[in-house]
């Protein structure tokens, strides 16, 4: 029995001296709602990557089927009536969609300039310098 009491003592000051205010210098310093705004931020990001990468190559069979269609189209004897396409906005056959991944591709596009004007700036510490 003193054996048991001996453990609880010991479980009790160390569980106290977990939740303890006291801080160790050596350790560094985390604000909780740093780290949780940094989660939530973390969060929004991969969710808005997925619906921006979804709508650009599924939504609606993706832009590359337009593109593969719209140069069938261009460039051979098809007509737009053979990728099931009778009139917008209704019967758009392999059409269906396009505003929606075009507006992906743009962001998708800016968000690229973004992340390589960022990596610019990061690698020579100033802006870029425009002749303007």
């Amino acid at each position: 029995m003193p054996e048991l009491k001996r453990l609880a003592l010991r479980l009790r000051d160390g569980l106290l001296a977990f939740l303890s205010g006291e801080e160790d210098p050596e350790e560094p310093r985390f604000d909780p709602v740093q780290l949780g705004a940094v989660c939530i931020a973390c969060l929004t990001v991969i969710g808005a990557l997925y619906w921006l990468l979804w709508t650009l190559l599924v939504y609606e069979g993706g832009l590359q089927t337009k593109l593969r269609a719209g140069l069938a189209v261009l460039f051979t004897s098809r007509t737009l009536k053979d990728f099931g396409y009778e009139g917008a906005p209704y019967a758009m056959g392999a059409f269906a969609g396009w505003a929606g991944n075009l507006c992906a591709l743009g962001f998708c596009l800016l968000a690229l300039w973004a992340l390589l004007h960022l990596y610019r700036t990061a690698k020579t510490g100033a802006a870029p310098k425009t002749d303007a």
